[in-house]
């Protein structure tokens, strides 16, 4: 996720990439970062925050504690912290980093093409600049929202963070089904990605329903209505929200390892 930060970061010329600090325990990733997007990078996490406005925590949420007691006083006291750990609390982060200006956000992966959506929110301590410092660098990642009650991190870690992996796995199963009855890879691909690059277009266009443009398509007796009957029948909808919920109470209890100690 960091690395989609950087590049929707420097693709959208928010940011010169001179001023771009990375660090990373592994030597292969921070030469890949370096090639690709000409930042500046180190293996020490204590180099990489010096001086720093503007410090993103992309770290695994198991190694917070780790690389909390490392940081712990040598961040800047007007800096701003933003973090994007799964189920880490802000209440945690501050206390781990004993820095108190912290917003905290769950992007997507779509930032890599300037189209995530990320959800945040902010302690008490973040004045107006720093939220619109942060508001300005989401925005350039894509869509943004921020919400005043930190559960709904957690959701949205499962909604829209986790989000495009349950799509690319829809779009996978449709690309192997337009195999499986003939058409070639490379086509079943491209009417697949197609369609439906053009059903999002079209629902925020029409600002509908889905069930009512799920309608649109369906003829009674048709073939929609016998796909779709097959779909409710292998329990879709049930497993697509068991998963989600899935998703959600593990962001809740990674929350809660972070919260102990």
């Amino acid at each position: 996720m960091g690395t989609a930060m950087i590049a929707g970061l420097t693709k959208q010329e928010l940011i010169s990439p001179d001023f771009i600090t990375v660090s990373d325990p592994y030597p292969g990733q921070l030469e890949k970062l370096a090639t690709h997007y000409g930042v500046h990078t180190t293996a020490s996490n204590l180099e990489a925050v010096q001086g720093k406005d503007i410090i993103i925590l992309s770290i695994k949420p198991q190694t917070l504690g780790e690389v909390g007691a490392e940081l712990r006083g040598h961040i800047q006291p007007g800096a701003l912290v933003l973090s994007i750990l799964a189920g880490a609390t802000i209440g945690k982060i501050s206390q781990k980093l004993h820095h108190f200006s912290v917003v905290r956000v769950m992007p997507n992966t779509p930032a890599l093409v300037g189209k995530a959506m990320s959800v945040w929110t902010a302690t008490d301590e973040v004045n107006e600049a720093q939220r619109h410092q942060a508001q300005t660098i989401l925005a350039a990642l894509g869509e943004e929202l921020y919400v005043d009650n930190e559960d709904y991190m957690d959701m949205a870690t499962a909604l829209s963070g986790t989000g495009p992996a349950y799509v690319f796995m829809f779009m996978e199963a449709m690309i192997d089904a337009g195999v499986h009855m003939g058409f070639s890879r490379r086509v079943s691909e491209q009417l697949v990605l197609q369609t439906i690059e053009g059903s999002v277009a079209f629902a925020r266009d029409s600002q509908r329903h889905p069930a009512e443009l799920r309608n649109m398509v369906t003829s009674p007796g048709g073939t929609t209505a016998e796909a779709l009957y097959q779909l409710e029948k292998g329990g879709f909808r049930t497993v697509l929200s068991k998963a989600i919920w899935a998703a959600y109470q593990k962001s809740r209890f990674l929350g809660g390892l972070n919260n102990n100690g």
